[in-house]
């Protein structure tokens, strides 16, 4: 059964982390997101939470750290702003090439300079060609929502690309709404444990993810990185459809 809670964005994000089960959260703050990853490290704390929660020196470590997780087959989470995603770009690639489904939710903050922590696209939006999905959320409640709905459509078969959720500095990281919260057996209905196949970390069948490669296959990556950008406008359809 459902519970109505009036919440802010950032906590109405990290629920939406906890329902959906997650595994490995790498964590560093950074306003305005910082309490994104203080609810979860709470969640883990108080036993809500299942997960291995990292405390890592950077953006950078962040998501370094979030594509070894994901690369051992474990659903993966964390989140940033502004000049931190900034510092993630160099390791921004890794997952899309390497179809690691990371769900990342991105509060956007205007990047220096001049220093600003107010609302501004332009940390996202340069973002665009490194081969993540980006939504756009609307208000608290999508953000919750977003988040169950983003791991079912990184995670589909015909996808497996990383995901930014996009909310909006302040007007919905700190504003509190009415937000539903769906209960954890709706969710696991919906949002199966993960299951990876193409990557993963069993001993008894070893593999290599990531080595050097020639330019022609390099090439094979980049098409089929674009053919699962395109094949997910489908798959988002019937996510979206499937949730509500």
């Amino acid at each position: 059964m459902s519970v109505s809670k009036v919440v802010t964005g950032n906590y109405a994000a990290a629920y939406g982390a906890l329902l959906s089960r997650i595994q490995f959260a790498a964590a560093y703050p950074i306003t305005p997101q910082t309490f994104i990853v203080e609810h979860l490290s709470e969640f883990v704390h108080d036993g809500l939470l299942d997960a291995d929660y990292v405390r890592v020196e950077s953006e950078h470590s962040a998501m370094s750290a979030v594509v070894a997780a994901e690369a051992t087959g474990v659903r993966s989470f964390t989140a940033t702003s502004s000049q931190g995603l900034a510092l993630m770009h160099e390791v921004l690639f890794l997952p899309s090439a390497l179809r690691l489904p990371i769900v990342m939710p991105v509060v956007n903050r205007t990047v220096a300079a001049p220093i600003g922590i107010w609302c501004e696209y332009n940390d996202t939006m340069p973002q665009r060609d490194s081969g993540w999905i980006q939504a756009y959320v609307e208000d608290n409640q999508e953000v919750l929502d977003m988040v169950i709905q983003a791991y079912k459509i990184a995670e589909n078969k015909d996808v497996l690309l990383p995901m930014m959720l996009s909310m909006d500095a302040f007007i919905l990281s700190h504003t509190v709404e009415p937000v539903e919260f769906p209960d954890q057996e709706a969710v696991d209905a919906f949002l199966p444990s993960y299951k990876a196949e193409h990557a993963h970390l069993w001993p008894e069948d070893p593999m290599i993810i990531g080595s050097f490669t020639p330019p022609e296959y390099i090439q094979e990556v980049r098409y089929q990185t674009d053919q699962a950008m395109k094949a997910a406008r489908e798959v988002i359809k019937r996510v979206t459809k499937d949730f509500a």
